[in-house]
């Protein structure tokens, strides 16, 4: 298990709501109301973005799964928070962390979803 981003929000996600917002954004919406998966296509295959299980959260290997999550966060009026108390989240067109009083940008939303899902090296 990798490095779990959770999607939070003051009323509780419910799966009706997740199907509807992930296909409006061009997501699909894998699985059953207890167990599933949000994917995004990239060129010709279809990539992991969140897990859900009555709960949605995402374990990202790539600045494209960030992206996608924050994409989707921000479609749902949610918050994505990391383990830590990070924060994730578009502002300007450009996807960012933040930590406290420190920001660290990924880059530009555009640009990434252009690049795909290339995995981060070890």
């Amino acid at each position: 298990m990798g490095y779990e981003l959770r999607v939070e929000r003051d009323a509780p996600l419910a799966y009706a709501e997740l199907a509807s917002v992930s296909a409006q954004a061009g997501f699909e919406l894998r699985g059953s109301q207890e167990a599933g998966e949000v994917v995004a296509r990239h060129g010709d295959s279809v990539h992991p973005v969140a897990i859900w299980s009555g709960r949605l959260y995402g374990e990202p290997a790539s600045d494209w799964q960030v992206a996608q999550l924050a994409r989707l966060t921000d479609l749902m009026g949610a918050r994505l928070v990391g383990e830590d108390g990070e924060a994730y989240g578009i502002r300007n067109g450009v996807v960012e962390q933040i930590n406290g009083s420190s920001t660290y940008e990924f880059g530009k939303l555009e640009e990434i979803l252009a690049a795909g899902p290339t995995e981060w090296s070890a």
